[in-house]
């Protein structure tokens, strides 16, 4: 069994969510850490911990900014972490347990796994994974939202999720 740190200058986790209905903003937890443990042969074996730090957010305006962190959404004074564990672990799909605002469900994300390279800088080996899916935000009590004088809201409710993670061996 072996154990991976993430290497969080290769890494990312980014977010969409629809905007007004007619677009979609992007954005990203800048503040992130996470680890692999198992057998990367054996893909059933690993398990994944994750924790993104809500404080960190950061979608390119400062406003929404603030407006995220605040008790409307994240609540970061009283739910500073993001927080998921793996149960299980296939060749392309990972579930587990994922906790926003001390509200805990279990979600399924397509699980891309690239492979195991040795870095020619440090003589270490690393290892690739992409997470991706969309998770409904109103069920981890993000409902905040405003009605649209044409129709629609402000805000939608599925949020897509994509992490990319290069994770280093630890020895």
């Amino acid at each position: 069994m072996k154990t991976f740190k993430l290497d969080k200058s290769h890494s990312s986790v980014e977010f969409s969510v629809k905007h007004m209905m007619v677009s979609t903003v992007k954005g990203r937890f800048t503040e992130f850490d996470g680890e692999i443990s198992g057998d990367l042969e054996d893909l059933s074996t690993l398990q994944v911990k994750g924790i993104a730090y809500v404080d960190s957010i950061e979608t390119k305006n400062a406003d929404r900014d603030n407006h995220l962190r605040s008790a409307d959404f994240f609540d970061v004074e009283k739910f500073p972490e993001i927080e998921f564990v793996s149960k299980s672990v296939t060749d392309n799909t990972i579930t587990g347990d994922l906790k926003i605002k001390d509200e805990v469900h279990e979600e399924t994300f397509e699980f891309e796994h690239n492979g195991v390279h040795k870095n020619p800088f440090t003589d270490s080996y690393v290892t690739g994974v992409i997470l991706r899916g969309t998770i409904n935000r109103e069920k981890y009590g993000l409902t905040w939202n405003q009605a649209l004088e044409t129709g629609g809201v402000m805000v939608g409710k599925d949020v897509k999720i994509e992490i990319g993670a290069e994770f280093e061996i630890a020895e």
